[in-house]
């Protein structure tokens, strides 16, 4: 079966061109079928390929399928590695995307653009597999600027509305600052080497560079500039919440389990880089704790039910981030799945509440929803505790191991672990704020009949709640990825730090609560002050992020297009075919049609000519 592991991304690409080159023509059904089959079949291949291979005892299997191109001693292919890594996240991709398909095809049901919305979706779930399926960095660059096709195309999907447009270019504006330092990345690389196929890359690197040297250092560096963009971490974290403007299912589906998750692959894939630049893999920490606290702030002041879940994402790939950059590699990618699990629960059920609020966002013109909405209550509620790291849940246990890492780093460590346990304070206050606002309190004057769609929308959803909950109890086969060779080892913590971890998450809750739930405090009465108003604006807005890039990047580039409006460029060679012009126009004055003149000429000519050779 592991033969067979290039069907995985061959699927949702035919997927893709059915429903392009019929061009909408089909009945809904049929797209239906198509649109979420392919995705199917590539996770029964997955599954087969997955058990296949963990019970070959091999540490990873490799497929050629055909030369790509080859230029001299250069020849990537299209080829195929599984080792533990890729087998959590080609699971992933298929088996949530899977489950999000199945959902779209009612939520999308009364949309005029049904074909295109699956042939958009499918072309984006082959883009990913070939991402994190591809042993070279030129397959995987193939992918990686694939997803960004996508996102583009997805967010941007309801065009009609010029705010969208607008998202979907500031995504790929964004993302394209990230891509290009990563291209810079795969160019050192290549340079130094002369190969990007993965495993060969590592392991010259480990050869040949010594830890702290410089040009690791670099080539890391530049890696994670793609990393940051494509995870909407700090600085290029504006792009993402703006993406909510694409229909819910592709924020679950691009922007909560998979693209996002993309440069916490790139970075776990070759770690061994970042191993060798310690000063950038530490840098990875910081990165992820200052975004994961900006974002927990910032959703603490949203009001749209997808803007919250946005910026909750940021948060959490965060928390990725942390971990990555304190060596718990394996926390990471498992945290990387247990939240593919809980967001996308979330996004869904908010789907389900937008529909059946008829596409009101605001959760401030919701409440009370529990018992009109019992069935998208309870998805909320089971997402929310796993968002919140509930105990045994699964986000407790993925989120407890990289603190639990955190706390044992040499150095920062103690400020990053308290960093993070602060991220899950504000994590439990901004989630049960919105699980009180929408579905609790009392009915804010909006009409809403009940649940909306059938078991297409429930079944994914239910599924989506029992992995939330057991998730945890999974385990990934990702140790001997990350080993070297060594014996993995748990981290542990006495039960003072473990009762602290699991407390302060609860303590937000309780106070979510008393703001929200029972009203004991006010909020009016704790904004009032001017400073509390300040604060609001800063974290309402992103931290001023896109106020910030407007007047270093946007707003001078527009001057400079002001005033270069006649392009000074164009001058240039407007001035050489006026020369060309004038040229012409002499030239054409000696055609008078004159044979006297003509003879003119030519005897001329023939003096100048005999002139010249004479003195010369």
């Amino acid at each position: 079966m592991l033969e067979l592991i290039w069907l995985l991304p061959t699927f949702p690409a035919l997927g893709f061109l059915s429903l392009v080159l019929t061009s909408g023509n089909l009945p809904k059904k049929v797209v239906a079928v198509i649109g979420a089959g392919s995705i199917g079949l590539s996770f029964l291949v997955a599954a087969l390929c997955a058990m296949e291979f963990l019970n070959s005892g091999a540490d990873h299997f490799s497929r050629e399928t055909w030369t790509w191109m080859a230029v001299g001693s250069f020849n990537p292919g299209f080829t195929f590695y599984l080792d533990g890594l890729s087998t959590v996240m080609m699971l992933v991709i298929t088996g949530v995307g899977f489950l999000i398909h199945v959902y779209a095809t009612g939520y999308m049901a009364d949309d005029p653009g049904y074909s295109r919305f699956f042939s958009y979706m499918n072309l984006f779930v082959a883009a990913m597999l070939m991402l994190v399926l591809g042993d070279n960095l030129v397959v995987l660059y193939l992918g990686w600027e694939g997803v960004g096709l996508c996102s583009y195309l997805l967010i941007g999907f309801w065009y009609t509305n010029p705010a969208n447009g607008y998202a979907a270019r500031k995504a790929f504006v964004v993302t394209r600052v990230g891509d290009t330092s990563m291209a810079i990345g795969l160019f050192l690389l290549f340079a130094h080497f002369g190969t990007l196929n993965i495993q060969d890359l590592m392991h010259a690197a480990e050869t040949e560079w010594a830890v702290g040297h410089q040009l690791p250092a670099i080539a890391a560096l530049l890696l994670l500039g793609g990393a940051v963009g494509k995870s909407a971490q700090l600085p290029l974290q504006t792009w993402l919440p703006d993406a909510m403007a694409g229909p819910t299912p592709i924020s679950a589906l691009i922007h909560a389990a998979t693209m996002v998750t993309a440069g916490v692959y790139l970075i776990a894939r070759t770690h061994i880089l970042f191993e060798l630049a310690p000063d950038v893999q530490i840098l990875v920490a910081w990165i992820g704790l200052i975004t994961l606290l900006m974002a927990g702030f910032t959703a603490m002041t949203q009001s749209d039910i997808k803007r919250i879940l946005a910026f909750s994402t940021v948060s959490q790939i965060g928390y990725m981030f942390l971990g990555l950059g304190v060596g718990a590699w394996s926390a990471s990618i498992f945290h990387l799945m247990t939240h593919a699990f809980f967001k996308a629960l979330l996004f869904l059920g908010a789907g389900s509440v937008i529909l059946a609020m008829h596409h009101e966002q605001n959760i401030f013109k919701m409440g009370a929803l529990r018992k009109v909405l019992p069935f998208s209550f309870a998805c909320f509620l089971i997402g929310s505790l796993a968002l919140t790291a509930f105990p045994f849940t699964s986000g407790f246990f993925s989120k407890d191991e990289i603190l639990l890492a955190a706390l044992e780093l040499e150095g920062p460590g103690t400020i990053l672990w308290l960093g993070g346990v602060i991220g899950a304070f504000f994590t439990g206050i901004y989630t049960f704020r919105l699980m009180f606002i929408v579905f609790f309190g009392e009915n804010r004057g909006h009409h809403c009949e009940g649940e909306y769609g059938g078991w297409n929308m429930k079944a994914p959803l239910a599924v989506l709640m029992l992995l939330s909950l057991v998730g945890g109890f999974i385990h990934i086969p990702v140790d001997a990825v990350f080993s070297h060779g060594e014996v993995h080892e748990e981290h542990h913590a006495n039960l003072l730090v473990e009762g602290f971890m699991i407390l302060v998450p609860l303590i937000g809750i309780g106070i979510a609560y008393l703001f929200y739930g029972s009203k004991t405090f006010s909020v009016d009465k704790l904004m009032a002050s001017s400073l509390a108003q300040n604060l609001h604006r800063l974290w309402n807005s992103g931290w001023g992020m896109d106020w910030l890039y407007d007047r270093l990047f946007v707003f001078p580039f527009m001057w400079l297009a002001r005033i270069n409006a006649r392009d000074i460029i164009d001058l240039f060679y407007a001035v050489i075919v006026e020369v060309n012009r004038m040229l012409h126009r002499m030239i054409v004055r000696t055609q008078t049609g004159s044979l006297r003149w003509y003879a003119l000429s030519l005897a001329t000519g023939l003096v100048l000519i005999v002139t010249l050779g004479v003195l010369l």
